[in-house]
């Protein structure tokens, strides 16, 4: 947290607004303020911030089927290597007296080895009006929006990412595929809120169709995408001495894009996907409460769940436990222990079993990773991930388990 007096508090009000997650300022950024470009460019309102975020995966198991790129089916089976690099600038309107106003125009860039999660793409990140009305009470936001930042909160202790693919197949927009939407938020107080979105969906094919289909971003709709309708409620309170942080939420979305039907892909499409989730984020100890209060140890949990006749995924769980700033020579770096359950679409899976395929009706995991701030702007995590399935729904033999090391490099600029 960076205090009103320290000298990059001036950039406060230049940082993206509107997410669930405060993206860093200058302060945590390698260039911060050299050569002053960061001033001269506050000084007219505009703020800036990149980063480069690199992922590596490698099973360390024997005998880990490796296969060629083009039939690789999960991350981790061959090495494999995924770069995202993001630009975000905005443009300070409160000058012109609308309040805590803001434009924020963003580029994404993504590249992976192998492609499932793809494909490569440049293009629009985000493009998006923002500000507020009656003292804070409401916020909007508009335009070509990346959801996945504005709800849930799939991050944790900053960097640290949990699955949300079972809200995404059916329809929430994406850092690589944003979508236009129009966003409502209400604050009852200080901690108490909701918040509503009307988004066009991603391809109700997932997201590898919707960059497909449309890498850029600026399209405004895709091959069967209709409206998503998205609604969480929820409540958030920050660290403070002797009080622990926590943040509840809960939320449902409704799709009216035409998705194929798993039991039959031969029947004619259909609406009416939809989706819900709760999750809850509690700190059980604090380390530092009059110095750092953020600093302790944490626990939480997600549940998501979509109709298995249209959603390979029907269910998630998660359980997570990590501690920020556990040893007070690294104040910020972060430990995170997260057990995961995948159950798939019973509909899918039996359709697999009547063409004669090996298949698996959960995937589950656990995850251990160490996540050091080294300096200013970089962050770097390692870690292992045992798998049991790590395929989607069908494996062979030799893909029912995998021991991933997981390394990653976090730069921001």
């Amino acid at each position: 947290m960076q205090k009103s007096n320290e000298p990059f508090a001036r950039y406060d009000n230049l940082r993206e607004k509107g997410l669930w997650f405060p993206i860093p300022g200058p302060a945590d950024t390698i260039d911060q303020d050299k050569g002053g470009v960061r001033s001269a460019l506050a000084d007219v309102g505009i703020g800036y911030i990149g980063w480069t975020h690199n992922i590596f995966a490698n099973n360390q198991l024997p005998n880990a089927a490796r296969s060629p790129i083009a039939n690789q089916l999960y991350m981790g089976q061959n090495p494999t290597f995924a770069s995202a690099n993001f630009m975000i600038v905005t443009y300070d309107l409160s000058p012109f007296g609308i309040a805590d106003g803001q434009i924020v125009v963003g580029a994404e860039q993504q590249y992976w080895t192998w492609d499932r999660p793809g494909p490569d793409r440049v293009g629009l990140n985000t493009l998006a009006y923002y500000q507020t009305f009656f003292d804070r009470t409401l916020e909007l936001k508009l335009g070509y929006l990346r959801n996945q930042n504005e709800f849930t909160g799939t991050l944790f202790g900053g960097v640290t990412g949990s699955n949300m693919s079972a809200l995404i197949q059916a329809g929430m927009s994406t850092n690589a595929a944003p979508t236009p939407a129009i966003n409502l938020k209400l604050n009852f107080d200080d901690r108490l809120y909701n918040k509503v979105s009307v988004q066009r969906s991603i391809s109700p094919d997932g997201p590898y169709a919707q960059i497909a289909e449309n890498p850029t971003g600026l399209n405004w709709s895709t091959a069967n995408a209709g409206f998503l309708l998205v609604e969480e409620a929820g409540y958030k309170s920050k660290a403070a001495p002797g009080v622990p942080e926590t943040w509840l939420r809960a939320g449902v979305g409704f799709n009216s894009s035409r998705y194929s039907n798993l039991a039959d892909s031969k029947q004619q499409r259909e609406s009416g996907n939809n989706f819900h989730y709760i999750a809850a984020d509690r700190q059980l100890w604090q380390s530092d409460a009059a110095g750092s209060p953020s600093r302790g140890i944490y626990g939480g949990f997600s549940v998501m769940g979509a109709p298995p006749d249209l959603n390979k995924i029907s269910r998630y769980y998660e359980l997570r436990l990590y501690a920020k700033g556990a040893f007070d020579s690294r104040p910020s770096d972060l430990i995170a222990l997260v057990a995961t359950n995948t159950a798939w679409s019973k509909l899918a899976v039996d359709a697999a079993l009547a063409n004669g395929q090996l298949t698996h009706r959960d995937t589950a995991a656990i995850t251990g990773t160490y996540t050091a701030h080294l300096a200013p702007g970089i962050y770097a995590s390692v870690g292992l991930s045992y798998i049991h399935n790590p395929t989607s729904i069908t494996h062979t033999p030799r893909t029912e388990h995998a021991l991933n090391l997981l390394v990653s490099t976090l730069i921001f600029f």
